[in-house]
């Protein structure tokens, strides 16, 4: 990417981020809260790892991906572009159990575990990989649709224990995407009773990760302390990466 195009490009990245700053914080003032409590991930899916670079030279460090095919790659080579950037990637797509040990190796936090087998595979290529553990959340299904992924809630408590007793897995808190076409509220009011009720049993699952570039500001207002925004930061992407409906896309 050349200077003068690198520079325009900042540009617009910085105006977007400045605006979903805005959001966030009145959306934070509106619901009482401090904006502190709530993270921005960036989620860089399809966007080149120049526009990831460019996001932490404007001080975001906490970037997401939905796909380990893309995000190995990109992870190094932003690792390569920014060595001191400190940042922390995120996995928040559906992930099969034979990629989790490409996963663990770029992944800081797996927000999309669904099944006790998923964390199973990811408990066993965390161990093999001897690396720390791995921070997890485990995906809520609240729409109940099972092409987008999600554990059931009346089995988020099962899933959240066996999670706790693995030896490789840090269990963070809950993960969840609105349902499509529909108020997104009612939805939210539910995964924050899910994410009370598993805080009872595990005190250090605090992260509640709700609210994409369209539903941010309903998100915040039931507790949201992780919001993932892509297209507002990135701009729009090809029809087929919206239209997925996966935990990685930000309508």
């Amino acid at each position: 990417m050349g200077t003068s195009v690198s520079g325009e490009r900042k540009e617009q990245l910085a105006k977007a981020l400045e605006q979903v700053e805005a959001r966030v914080r009145k959306a934070c003032e509106a619901a009482g809260r401090a904006r502190e409590e709530v993270r921005l991930l960036a989620v860089t899916k399809t966007f080149p790892a120049s526009d990831a670079a460019l996001l932490t030279d404007l001080g975001l460090t906490d970037l997401a991906e939905n796909r380990d095919q893309e995000a190995g790659a990109k992870a190094a080579e932003v690792a390569r572009l920014r060595p001191e950037a400190g940042i922390r990637w995120h996995m928040v797509g559906r992930l099969q159990r034979n990629k989790a040990r490409s996963v663990v190796r770029w992944a800081d936090e797996v927000q999309s575990v669904d099944s006790v087998r998923l964390a199973a595979a990811l408990d066993k290529a965390v161990l093999a990989e001897g690396r720390p553990k791995l921070d997890v959340l485990v995906q809520a299904s609240i729409d109940g649709d099972p092409a987008r992924g999600g554990c059931p809630l009346p089995e988020l408590g099962e899933l959240a224990a066996y999670i706790a007793r693995t030896g490789g897995l840090r269990l963070r808190g809950v993960m969840a995407v609105a349902p499509l076409g529909a108020d997104p509220a009612p939805a939210f009011e539910k995964l924050a009773l899910a994410a009370e009720k598993l805080r009872r049993d595990h005190p250090g699952a605090t992260e509640l990760s709700a609210g994409m570039s369209g539903d941010l500001e309903q998100a915040i207002a039931h507790g949201s302390t992780c919001v993932r925004v892509g297209t507002a930061l990135l701009g729009g992407r090809g029809l087929a990466s919206i239209a997925s409906g996966s935990p990685g896309s930000a309508r």
